[in-house]
């Protein structure tokens, strides 16, 4: 299969509006100009497959829709961004309108084409701020918010060829960051396909990032982590010997019962899986600028050394190889060689994040805040 790379530079990048140039100088159809779901003309014509270079974007090359609101993804794709009145919808890219105009059931519904090959929606809007064949820079207001049901908010969606995809894929919901990565975009049928071809959508933890490229120090929010970003390393357990203590336990140990599946922590690469010592079946995950996880006395390891692994993946089973008097999961989190008690970044009461800022220092070491 043959693959089209379109590598995103909105500044300079030809719009992806038709097969040639006489129509997108001729601008869009009625049709087009009508409908917010309609296939994009020419996108696939050269091959059944495309991909896009996320990874080196500029501050003024993407934006939000609504850099203040709280977003959330429903069953069909879409995402509610809510916020409070008069607040202003902005272009996520570079692009131009194809759709401005009222739809019953939608509102105020704009339609963008960007540079890249994808579109934008953004329905429910009070106002629109543009025209069809208007062209947008990243982060231009476009729309004022509306309300429905006393909610103000904004209907938004990404969309390849008509067909709406997750956002989730290529933005953190709660962090609204585009994800440093190359994804590809397949044709089947009648609908596209949407894989990760290069980089991980969890880039906080990926091993490429370098938060203390320009600083000594790095704040981390564990609220601002979206749920894809991590994950309680056994969903259901409870803990039966917490850290320190007066054998100065060097993790938590946590139980629900025998050949339970073990989940990846946060997203990274295996770096250890094995027998090792007395942690029996033992794994560790590097996470990236100094951070790492430690699994261990599974009955198995499903991973082996070198695999990349995403936060919720399972890794292994619950078991009590080693110096274990009963299955469980001994767990315990590394930074910069040093181990430091779980409980700074899980609640293992909720199995949820602590709400607190954590900043690590450059060096090793670390300070919280709430």
């Amino acid at each position: 299969m043959k693959l089209r790379k379109i590598t995103i530079n909105l500044l300079i990048a030809s719009f992806l509006l038709c097969a040639t140039d006489a129509c997108a100088q001729r601008g869009f159809t009625a049709a087009e100009q009508q409908q917010i779901s309609i296939t994009t003309p020419g996108l696939f014509e050269r091959s059944n497959a495309f991909t896009i270079d996320f990874s080196n974007l500029k501050d003024n090359d993407y934006s939000f829709p609504l850099p203040v609101g709280k977003a959330k993804v429903n069953n069909n794709n879409s995402m509610k961004i809510t916020t409070k009145e008069g607040d202003a919808v902005k272009a996520m890219f570079d692009g131009k309108v194809r759709l401005s105009r009222r739809i019953d059931g939608w509102g105020n519904v704009i339609v963008i084409r960007h540079n890249n090959g994808i579109e934008t929606v953004y329905a429910n809007n009070a106002q629109n701020m543009v025209k069809v064949n208007q062209n947008v820079k990243a982060g231009q207001t476009i729309a004022i918010v509306g309300e429905d049901g006393g909610e103000y908010y904004c209907s938004f969606s990404i969309m390849v060829n008509g067909g709406r995809i997750n956002p989730a894929t290529l933005l953190g919901v709660k962090t609204h960051k585009l994800y440093k990565q190359t994804v590809l975009f397949t044709k089947k049928d009648n609908h596209v396909e949407v894989a990760v071809e290069k980089g991980r959508q969890e880039s906080i933890f990926g091993s490429g990032y370098d938060p203390f490229e320009n600083s000594n120090t790095f704040k981390l929010d564990l609220a601002e982590l979206d749920e894809e970003e991590w994950s309680y390393p056994l969903p259901n357990g409870h803990v039966i010997s917490p850290y320190g203590g007066k054998r100065n336990h060097a993790g938590v140990d946590i139980k629900t019962f025998p050949n339970d599946k073990i989940v990846a922590a946060f997203s990274g690469e295996v770096t250890l899986s094995g027998p090792h010592y007395a942690y029996g079946n033992c794994i560790v995950i590097k996470h990236g600028w100094g951070l790492e996880t430690l699994y261990s006395h599974q009955s198995k390891n499903l991973v082996k050394v070198g695999d990349k692994v995403k936060a919720g993946d399972v890794i292994g089973l619950t078991g009590r190889t080693g110096r274990a008097t009963t299955e469980h999961l001994h767990f315990e989190i590394h930074y910069k060689n040093q181990r430091f008690n779980p409980n700074v970044i899980f609640n293992h009461s909720t199995r949820k994040l602590q709400e607190r800022t954590i900043t690590f220092k450059k060096n090793g070491g670390f300070t919280t805040t709430k």
